[in-house]
């Protein structure tokens, strides 16, 4: 097959027809010294470094720097990047691109941990903004443009504004393009991670990028909706208010010396399956969703909850929570995205028209689950899990301050008032509920044990045993 339309992979397709002898890294000799089995290790002959003919990510003047250049023309941006350390390193880069030490950085509460940790590496202090409830979804959306200009009256020293659009869940916030108006009347660039919509390129019925409102810096995740590898990411680049060069200039020091060329590879091909995806493939996809969809609903007691992005679904069964259902889903074989309180997410593929699903076996194991379910007793807690909107503030110590002091556990219920020692993060989805130098509120409290009780999994400072969290030591 010709691949000069994936220049990347074309140039990896030529060197693997070579039959090269390999004198150099990786180890595994094109696979020949791989244990692994047989259809991995296959991969491994495309699984190379920077030989000639194949450039250098860091550096790219060949194939490589074709491959961008395509990318750039497809989004319409000043430049676009390929990411092989996921969307954290993407939102590493933009935040250490745009904020220093002491720098005021708007940014919702419900943005990515990757999101908190960059501002904590640069030093720079987050001013928390509460995203609105979306009771459809039942879960936190985006922030509204009112709370932004207030955050603009409250706070002076602003240099960047982080939001993240879609949420996990699929929801579009509408007031993005009012937002990056506002935001950009301050000459405060705005940074999206938009991790959860490298396909709204692909048909003008998905949601508008971040990019197409007028964001400065967008990564997305390739991986998530697109055939890309895990951790295969993108970074668009277009603004007047920062540096492209100083983007690259940090991508360069934070990405992996050693960039995986099967990664690349992966992130060529996705670009290619946004720029040659066309109606008769939206309609393949549509017509998939709508039968899944049409099943799903006629199952007893199942609810299916539509978002803006068609590739996500929300589906809960009455009288049980979502980690319920995801565990019989997962008896029978199927699995979903993540679970919450209320509801397992579904991540639809992106089919083209000869990649039509077939949703007949899938609806098949959901009954099943469901059937399951109603053999159980029911493990729906009685408490409803809301996120509070909590007024507009930062931390009342940043990180560096905190380690310089003690800390101590200590029963939620007596944490009230107390500040918080460490981030306490509910994963999936990855989300701080908690963020470390913030003061615990009754809502706080609140939500943790409802969590706990539901089954989520936490990643942070706090033992689900014992109810106990990390907070500073007075």
């Amino acid at each position: 097959m010709n691949y000069e339309d994936r220049p990347l992979i074309q140039a990896l397709e030529n060197f693997r027809k070579q039959q090269p002898i390999s004198f150099h890294v990786p180890g595994h000799k094109h696979g020949a010294l791989s244990g692994l089995p047989q259809n991995l290790r296959q991969a491994l002959a495309y699984d190379v470094t920077e030989l000639a003919g194949l450039d250098d990510l860091h550096s790219p003047t060949g194939v490589i720097q074709r491959a961008e250049e395509k990318l750039t023309r497809l989004h319409g941006s000043t430049r676009s990047f390929l990411l092989v350390n996921g969307s954290t390193v993407g939102n590493l880069a933009m935040l250490y691109a745009t904020v220093g030490k002491g720098d005021a950085v708007l940014v919702q509460r419900n943005a990515h941990k990757s999101v908190f940790h960059a501002l904590e590496l640069t030093g720079a202090r987050a001013v928390f903004l509460s995203p609105q409830w979306d009771e459809d979804t039942r879960t936190a959306g985006g922030v509204s443009v009112a709370n932004v200009k207030e955050a603009f009256k409250q706070f002076s020293n602003v240099k960047a504004a982080v939001f993240t659009n879609p949420t996990y869940y699929g929801v579009a916030n509408r007031e993005l393009g009012k937002i990056i108006k506002e935001c950009h009347a301050y000459r405060v660039p705005v940074l999206v991670d938009e991790a959860h919509g490298a396909h709204f390129k692909a048909h003008q019925s998905f949601p508008e990028s971040a990019l197409s409102l007028g964001a400065d810096v967008v990564v997305q995740s390739a991986h998530k909706t697109l055939p890309a590898m895990t951790m295969a990411s993108f970074l668009h680049v277009r603004s007047n208010f920062v540096k492209t060069e100083r983007v690259a200039h940090f991508l360069h020091m934070l990405q992996s010396s050693s960039p995986s060329y099967l990664l690349m590879a992966s992130l060529d091909d996705a670009r290619h399956y946004v720029e040659s995806y066309n109606e008769t493939d939206y309609a393949s996809l549509q017509s998939y969703r709508r039968e899944l969809l049409r099943e799903l609903q006629c199952i007893s007691d199942v609810k299916v909850v539509e978002v803006d992005d068609p590739l996500k679904l929300l589906v809960r069964v009455e009288g049980n929570t979502g980690f319920a259902l995801q565990d019989a889903l997962e008896k029978q074989g199927v699995y979903s995205e993540l679970a919450d309180l209320y509801q397992v997410l579904l991540v639809l593929p992106l089919v083209k028209a000869d990649h039509a699903g077939i949703v007949n076996d899938v609806v098949k194991k959901f009954r099943d689950a469901v059937e399951l379910l109603r053999a159980t007793e029911s493990d729906k807690p009685s408490v409803k899990l809301k996120m509070p909107h909590l007024p507009i503030t930062t931390a009342v110590y940043t990180t560096d301050r905190l380690r310089e002091m003690k800390a101590e556990w200590m029963h939620i219920e007596e944490a009230k008032g107390k500040i918080a020692f460490e981030s306490i993060v509910p994963y999936p989805p990855g989300i701080p509920l908690l963020c470390a130098g913030e003061r615990v509120a009754e809502a706080h409290i609140r939500q943790l044990l409802v969590l706990a009780e539901a089954g989520s999994r936490f990643q942070g400072a706090f033992d689900v045993e014992s109810n106990q969290i990390k907070v500073v030591s007075e």
